[in-house]
């Protein structure tokens, strides 16, 4: 596998060349550069054969570097893995679920190894995304990616499409296929709960509007005080720790956004009525370990990686401030220093637990997913 990796600080110019053929180009920026950047349609012009996607970010990851209105694009040349990729639209969240089962239906599945998911990070609900494509998938194969970002201001999201198009409302899958791809992937946290457990009174899909009988948002907002005002960016630093029933692992839930008039939280997952709802709050120590601990997950057997694509939620960005680093510098002492580091901060993550659990959406996760051939 050969790897390359161009990073262009605040959008400037600069070499676009990697100096050999990819077959993939990963490519994460800002949402205002990846509008914008000429480097897109030059490395689609460059590499005409090459499969070109990506999303836009809260952060972009190159090696152990987390830049903020960048563009990061990685280069792969797999020796004997082939690649395939495909896209549904979204006309709006409530096609989630049967947008999801699509898009796995578009995949071949003989030697079908992994699936990565790049989506929409706003118009969609996360959750019924993930059970849609969990439909008509085998055990064997996984699926991880993320939802893309658009920093801290939740105005509009994109994705680069298999043509090399910048759109919103899409999901984009790629599959990868070969007896010698090795895949690995790990997903944790890191978050302390804290106060009472609650219960969901009302709700419909990932819209929340009552917990414990009680206008959800007014609710919320009693616990963040003087943050209240700055919602729904300051949500990130409170998410809600939710398990559907008292015997199943909690997932977290990010807010995307808010109702006044309603008294709404908008979610990027399901908040089923019933669940049971915790607060949570950020322990810098524990997301660094959390980090490191997703990393060693990840590992797959004796075959050391030789790519890693790291989606870590912008919640923990914001806590971590200028610690962010840290976790990305915690992932590579575990999966080593001549591993190609790539990814992005974003509004959601997906992936299984651990391996072979069933795939889940995750918020304020790091999530790794690692290649070797």
């Amino acid at each position: 596998m050969q790897k390359a990796q161009i990073i262009l600080k605040s959008g400037k110019s600069g070499s676009i060349d990697f100096g050999f053929k990819p077959d993939l180009i990963l490519i994460f920026a800002g949402s205002k550069i990846i509008e914008s950047h000429s480097a897109i349609g030059e490395l689609k012009s460059k590499y005409p054969d090459s499969i070109i996607t990506g999303c836009s970010t809260s952060g972009e990851i190159g090696g152990i570097g987390v830049y903020d209105d960048s563009l990061v694009a990685t280069g792969v040349k797999f020796e004997k893995t082939s690649l395939a990729i495909h896209q549904i639209d979204l006309d709006s969240s409530e096609d989630s679920e049967k947008g999801g089962a699509e898009l796995i239906g578009k995949f071949t599945k003989t030697g079908l190894r992994h699936i990565f998911v790049l989506s929409d990070g706003l118009n969609i609900n996360g959750s019924k995304l993930v059970e849609g494509m969990r439909k008509d998938l085998t055990e064997n194969i996984a699926i991880t990616g993320g939802l893309a970002g658009d920093g801290p201001d939740f105005q509009k999201t994109f994705v680069i499409t298999p043509n090399g198009e910048i759109s919103d409302k899409v999901v984009v899958g790629l599959g990868f296929y070969g007896e010698d791809l090795k895949v690995g992937y790990g997903s944790l946290g890191g978050w302390d709960t804290f106060g009472l457990e609650r219960i969901v009174t009302k709700s419909k899909a990932n819209v929340l509007y009552e917990i414990d009988n009680k206008p959800a948002l007014e609710l919320y907002k009693s616990f963040l005080g003087d943050q209240a005002k700055e919602l729904p960016a300051s949500g990130l630093l409170f998410p809600l720790s939710m398990r559907i029933s008292e015997n199943d692992s909690p997932v977290v839930r990010t807010i995307l956004a808010i109702n006044e008039k309603e008294q709404s939280l908008t979610f990027a997952g399901d908040i089923p009525e019933g669940a049971y709802v915790k607060l949570m709050k950020a322990n810098i120590d524990r997301l660094i370990n959390g980090a490191e601990g997703a990393a060693k997950v990840s590992l797959k057997g004796d075959k050391k990686p030789e790519l890693a694509i790291l989606i870590s939620c912008v919640g923990r960005k914001l806590v971590l401030k200028q610690l962010v680093e840290e976790e990305v510098e915690a992932v590579q002492e575990v999966v080593g220093e001549d591993v190609a580091i790539c990814g992005f901060y974003s509004y959601g993550e997906i992936a299984p637990f651990i391996q072979h659990s069933k795939c889940e959406l995750h918020n304020q996760t790091m999530t790794i997913t690692t290649f070797a051939e």
